[in-house]
């Protein structure tokens, strides 16, 4: 004889019932504040689920454009002028800076420092928040008298929220970056500089 008992229908909906506000219950006191930081009953922090929410800062999707050689510096149109050529000087004395910049929403900016031929120095730059920034690190050369389009030298482009690296100028002038932030909000960003050169004042 079977003695398994069969489960009516009104105590299968009970049971349903049950299992879909525990569902709901952990939901919205576990799995809102721990995914998403929203806390409508307090119990995340009751229970320290809200900690382990990691907000992501990057919620802007950005336009990343294939990075080509052909990018690289200035138009094949526009000569190399001769003080690419001259001769090494006494670089300026040896330093260390920390700066901080904002790029504003939507905007470029650049950021320079004077540097002679084949001084070096160490750089690093990050942005506070891990925010991708379009980059094209280069250089213009030092001329007696510049022509109307300017001849400049890249030495990188990339996509990136932070960089590190040595750099030997391979002519007098001025150095740096060209920031785009291509989100809707400013972007704060710091460099760190270490090495023989001159900054903007």
């Amino acid at each position: 004889m079977d003695n398994k008992k069969v489960m009516s229908k009104k105590q299968l909906l009970k049971s349903v019932l049950i299992a879909l506000i525990i569902g709901v219950l952990v939901f919205v006191g576990a799995v809102l504040p721990a995914s998403y930081g929203k806390d409508p009953f307090g119990t995340g922090k009751l229970f320290g689920f809200d900690k382990l929410y990691i907000p992501n800062t990057n919620n802007t999707t950005i336009n990343q454009e294939h990075l080509k050689i052909d990018k690289l510096g200035s138009d094949v149109s526009v000569l190399k002028p001769i003080e690419v050529h001259f001769p090494t000087t006494t670089p300026f004395s040896k330093r260390t800076d920390t700066i901080k910049i904002v790029i504003p929403a939507k905007k470029g900016i650049e950021y320079k420092f004077k540097v002679k031929k084949c001084a070096q120095l160490k750089y690093e730059w990050f942005t506070t928040n891990k925010e991708t920034v379009y980059l094209d690190f280069h250089g213009e050369v030092k001329q007696e008298n510049p022509t109307k389009d300017v001849f400049y030298e890249s030495y990188l482009l990339a996509y990136s929220n932070n960089m590190a690296g040595t750099f030997t100028a391979p002519f007098n002038g001025k150095h740096g970056w060209y920031f785009r932030n291509e989100y809707e909000k400013d972007i704060h960003l710091f460099i760190i500089l270490d090495g023989e050169y001159e900054l903007f004042h």
